[in-house]
């Protein structure tokens, strides 16, 4: 299976909107850095409704702890080079989808040291990005579909 992991997200809805998604696909979300919100806010709580007592959530405290123990990941980011739909996933083994943060995206150090593993969602030139929650639900989904939705009815 696959995790959804936040760098550094700064904005409650977003969050709460992930954790839904993650509680009703039962995908782990990690929450890795510095938080632009506390987890007890209650715009995340409203956007998660009462799916946040089923998501199962864990927060690593820094960016370069969460760097040090994990090292199979993918990366979203408008500066990917690759689509994401190119993304191969093993249903026996765990990998982490990397989102950045709403206002600064994937910290510097991603884009230079893991530029092969950088993917994007294709879309028009002209716009800066897609909403964090929309991004993450498009990945979720498709990486689901990849596995012939495990476990979902």
């Amino acid at each position: 299976m696959f995790r959804i992991v936040l760098l550094e997200p700064e904005i409650p809805q977003n969050t709460g909107n992930i954790a839904r998604l993650c509680a009703s696909t039962g995908i782990e979300l990690i929450l890795a850095g510095r938080l632009g919100f506390s987890i007890d806010d209650k715009h995340l709580k409203r956007a998660a409704m009462d799916y946040w007592e089923h998501v199962n959530v864990t927060h690593i405290k820094t960016l370069d702890e969460y760097f040090e123990t994990n090292n199979d990941f993918y990366a979203i980011s408008t500066k990917g080079h690759k689509n994401y739909t190119e993304i191969n996933i093993n249903p026996d083994s765990r990998i982490d989808i990397l989102f950045g943060s709403e206002s600064a995206g994937l910290p510097k150090m991603v884009y230079e040291k893991y530029k092969e593993r950088l993917y994007r969602i294709p879309m028009k030139t002209d716009f800066r990005s897609l909403n964090l929650s929309s991004s993450a639900a498009i990945i979720a989904y498709h990486l689901l579909a990849k596995l012939n939705f495990p476990n979902l009815f």
